[in-house]
């Protein structure tokens, strides 16, 4: 959530009038519809997504994938998770997390499809995240898991993180290449484990501390940016001349 943002542009405007004490009202209203793409622009980028890592594994490894959950919502709490299994991976093992209990889906043949974790306290507010871990095997013929999350609020609310990767709430795409497995997932660190340490250890506060904007959304901002002190230079390079 983003907090009260303000715009030095707009009190740019205010204070460079005209001789006559009067406000150009299209300058004025420029600067607000600039500033309100910026705000629009930035706050879209400010969502934490729940996401699972590592984003790229070896076809037939045994994996250990972390699924992080960011609560977001103000003034209630996140009190459950539910992840759908792709197919693509065999899912063997879940790490305990204090606080929190979970609870297996299984199909016909007793392949875990859905793991659902419940806080067993208030759960999360919205200024924490929290990871749960899984272990198990990438399948030898699987192209790409695609990681279906529903996050519970304590309001009731239900955030479904199921879609495309450009939507407002995608789901958590993880790529499967070529690659030899380096493990047998009896003990051994699997081959995915030391990359996701690293992918999301930078991530980490950024996602605690309400989410990163991607590359469109900074390229975006930036623009606006750019837009907004160009209309400032342009109006006080009039009034000089006035």
């Amino acid at each position: 959530m983003l907090g009260r943002r303000t715009f030095p542009i707009l009190d740019r405007v205010e204070q460079y009038s005209n001789r006559e004490g009067k406000i150009d009202y299209d300058e004025k209203w420029t600067a607000w519809a600039i500033a309100a793409i910026v705000s629009l622009v930035l706050a879209s980028g400010a969502s934490a997504h729940v996401t699972v890592w590592p984003k790229e594994v070896p076809k037939g490894s045994y994996e250990v994938f972390t699924v992080r959950v960011p609560s977001e919502t103000k003034g209630t709490e996140t009190v459950k998770v539910e992840l759908r299994i792709p197919d693509g991976y065999q899912a063997g093992r879940i790490q305990p997390v204090p606080g929190w209990s979970y609870s297996l889906e299984r199909d016909a043949n007793d392949r875990i499809t859905s793991i659902v974790w419940e806080a067993e306290g208030k759960g999360l507010a919205d200024t924490e995240f929290i990871e749960f871990k899984i272990n198990g095997k990438v399948a030898d013929d699987a192209v790409e898991l695609v990681w279906k999350a529903y996050q519970t609020y304590a309001d009731g609310s239900v955030v479904e993180w199921v879609g495309a990767p450009d939507a407002d709430k995608p789901a958590s795409v993880t790529a499967v290449v070529d690659g030899a497995p380096q493990a047998d997932g009896h003990g051994a660190a699997p081959s995915g484990a030391a990359d996701a340490d690293k992918d999301h250890a930078a991530d980490e506060a950024q996602t605690a501390a309400g989410g990163k904007p991607d590359t469109a959304t900074l390229v975006l901002s930036i623009a606006a940016l750019v837009v907004a002190i160009a209309a400032l230079i342009s109006a006080l390079a009039r009034r000089r001349r006035v």
